[in-house]
């Protein structure tokens, strides 16, 4: 901070350099006075400066007079070369004759701050200076007002011009202020540029810099929608796949064979058979191409057909509608015709028999009940299971409950005899065929699932002897068309049939075997297999596995088609 100046000493001289001041004439004491802070001279109009009206500082003085060295400056930017370097002389340039500045208001005078005066030194003959621009002080000092010059607006410095000599560069441009009194005129300070201004830089529409990262931004948003669309169109396809199809079926007609059919075999319909069972017992027969279209024939009949349990005469890959003609056809029912699936259970066939030959149930019930030595079985046998060979059968009405079940039993013995099976084979055998046929589902992999029961027999290759079949469990506890058991069921050992507790063969046959079971019984295939199970109960596909490993990985396919398929659980 500027230290001021004392007061001065003489109260007369003050106030006879104030009125000096004030007619633009010298201190009457001789002595230039030092400038003070803030202290202008006022115009030569000798006008009283408005009431109220703020003095100059020193830093508008100072800007003002850059103002003026800049109009200067750049009125003489066109002139020919800078002459030949004078050294800087301390005079003060006369006045150059202009015409007189626009009036100014009048600035109120601070009262000037004096300093002790000193003699003037005599100035030394220089020849003339080229005329400058007037400063502000050097206006002050001659009593003129300064110079009011517009603020330009900030713009860049421009381009130092080629000195005229190496020297200029060193003594500095003569064109600049002499007054030695003048604040030296400091270089426009590099302002650095605001944020907006960054900004706005950033994203010039002329700028070629980053012209190339928007159009990238551009293509891969385009490329990242195209993947969402696509994602979102596959994800709504399996989404609605079902419900499309569904559609689609609904409107499209039921699968249909046409004409009568060709071959002949027997059909059977139940007692409590609907039009959907019959149907369905039609397309596992291949007489219908599918329950709906035998559905449709029926919707479609003039009258409601009425159905009667017994055995009709049919063709294969026949219409739904002459497949109901034929149903409803007493000439194509057979009497006393009956059909044994292979692997039924003794329990489910006696029904069939009595529908086909119209024997009452209970009478058939009461003669299987008979000692199994009337019918000549095995000494080992408890019943007639095994040995009611599974056919279709026509036969004399006159035969009474009996007689028909020892039809049955006579054509088992004659399949046994047909394979090679000696009389005392037969018991051995019917139980591992009525095995292998309920738990084997297609005709190749009869031979492996016997091989599999005949390796866990051998105790050099499975020690404990366990079987492990779920069938025989399922069959000791009274579900004979189930093949799937529990964890509770698996560890009962009150089931005589619980081949996970007992080990080697079941007590007894499970099922009544056929001809294929019996021959993979006599002949099983070669090989290591330790375990199988039947995934997929509709095509009786198998997988055998010679680890535990293996097996457990196939357990597991098995369990999920379970789960997409709870009829069979």
């Amino acid at each position: 901070m500027t230290q001021l100046p004392p007061e001065h000493p003489d109260a007369d001289a003050l106030a006879a350099d104030w009125r000096a001041l004030l007619g633009s004439d010298a201190p009457t004491t001789g002595a230039v006075s030092a400038p003070t802070t803030g202290a202008v001279s006022a115009p030569t109009t000798g006008a009283t400066p408005p009431a109220g009206a703020r003095p100059m500082t020193r830093r508008e003085i100072r800007e003002a007079e850059q103002r003026a060295a800049a109009q200067a400056e750049a009125g003489s930017a066109a002139a020919a070369e800078p002459q030949a370097f004078q050294p800087p002389q301390p005079a003060v340039p006369a006045r150059p004759e202009t015409a007189p500045p626009p009036q100014q208001p009048q600035l109120e005078l601070r009262r000037p701050q004096t300093s002790p005066s000193f003699p003037e030194p005599a100035a030394a003959p220089q020849p003339a200076a080229p005329a400058q621009p007037r400063s502000a002080f050097d206006a002050h000092l001659a009593g003129e007002a300064p110079p009011i010059v517009p603020r330009p607006e900030p713009a860049a410095a421009p381009a130092p011009a080629a000195s005229a000599s190496p020297f200029a560069d060193l003594l500095g441009d003569p064109h600049q202020s002499l007054d030695p009194m003048a604040d030296p005129e400091p270089e426009p300070a590099r302002r650095k540029p605001s944020r907006a201004e960054r900004r706005a830089a950033a994203s010039d529409p002329y700028d070629h810099d980053h012209d190339e990262k928007p159009r990238r931004r551009g293509a891969w948003g385009c490329l990242i929608g195209l993947l969402v669309v696509a994602a979102l169109g596959v994800g709504a396809f399996f989404f609605l796949q079902g419900p499309i199809n569904a559609v689609i079926e609904r409107f499209q007609p039921a699968a249909d064979y046409e004409g009568t059919g060709t071959g002949e075999l027997v059909f059977m319909i139940h007692e409590g058979d609907t039009g959907e069972s019959i149907g369905a017992n039609l397309v596992d027969a291949d007489v219908v191409a599918s329950t709906d279209a035998f559905l449709e024939a029926i919707d479609e009949a003039a009258t409601a057909p009425v159905f009667y349990p017994g055995a009709y005469r049919l063709a294969e890959q026949m219409s739904a509608k002459a497949a109901l003609d034929a149903l409803v056809d007493p000439a194509n029912k057979l009497e006393n015709t009956f059909v044994i699936p292979e692997g039924t259970a003794t329990v489910d066939a006696l029904p069939r028999i009595s529908e086909g030959t119209g024997i009452p149930l209970e009478e058939l019930q009461a003669a299987a009940a008979e000692p199994p030595a009337d019918y000549g079985l095995p000494a080992e046998a408890t019943s007639l299971e095994g040995f009611l060979f599974p056919a279709t059968y026509t036969l004399d009405p006159n035969l009474d409950a009996h007689a028909v079940l020892q039809t049955l039993v006579d054509r088992q013995f004659q399949a046994l005899d047909e394979a090679g099976v000696a009389p005392a084979d037969r018991w051995k055998t019917i139980v591992l065929a009525a095995l292998v046929q309920r738990e084997a589902g297609l005709k190749d992999d009869f031979y492996k699932v016997s091989r599999v029961f005949l390796n866990r027999l051998d105790p050099a290759k499975w020690e404990s002897g366990l079987l492990q079949s779920d069938a025989t469990v399922a069959y000791g506890t009274g579900n004979t068309h189930l093949v799937t058991t529990t964890d509770a069921e698996r560890a009962d050992p009150a089931n005589k049939y619980n081949t996970y507790v007992h080990p080697g063969l079941p007590v007894g046959p499970i099922s009544n075997p056929g001809d294929l079971a019996i021959d993979a019984a006599v002949h099983p295939a070669d090989g290591p297999w330790l375990f199988f199970v039947t995934w997929n109960l509709d095509t009786g596909e198998t997988i055998f596995s010679e680890t535990v490993e293996q097996h457990d990985a196939a357990v597991e396919k098995w369990l999920a088609w379970m789960e997409e398929h709870p009829e069979y659980g």
